[in-house]
């Protein structure tokens, strides 16, 4: 139970970073640098991306939430990171594969962890 908790705290704070990155830092050198982008192409496109870095915050919430209903929360953990790994897994798809490794992976072992608790 404790190693699943740690996990899905682990990947909620991955989804705080997302959401910093995404919607504060994507058109700064560091989030340029991050994501490959030229400066035109991140001030085009940082709406956007602050959308998506929402998103992110609202997984970290749903997971923090759960984290801190104790075991009743084990329901919400499975939903939220269920969500988690089909948005990694099509990110992988569709943007690039290191979404696979940086969002989906984690998410993946901290559900597997969830539900073997």
């Amino acid at each position: 139970m404790i190693a699943a908790n740690v996990a899905v705290a682990v990947v909620a704070l991955l989804h705080v970073y997302f959401l910093v990155l995404e919607m504060f830092l994507w058109d700064t050198p560091f989030g340029r640098r991050t994501f490959g982008l030229t400066a035109d192409f991140a001030a085009a496109s940082k709406s956007l991306a602050a959308n998506q870095g929402l998103y992110n915050g609202f997984l970290a919430a749903g997971l923090l939430w759960s984290l801190s209903l104790g075991g009743a929360g084990a329901p919400i953990k499975i939903f939220f990171l269920g969500c988690v790994v089909v948005a990694g897994v099509f990110g992988a798809f569709t943007a690039s594969r290191k979404i696979l490794w940086v969002q989906a992976l984690p998410g993946a072992v901290a559900l597997a962890l969830v539900l073997l608790s």
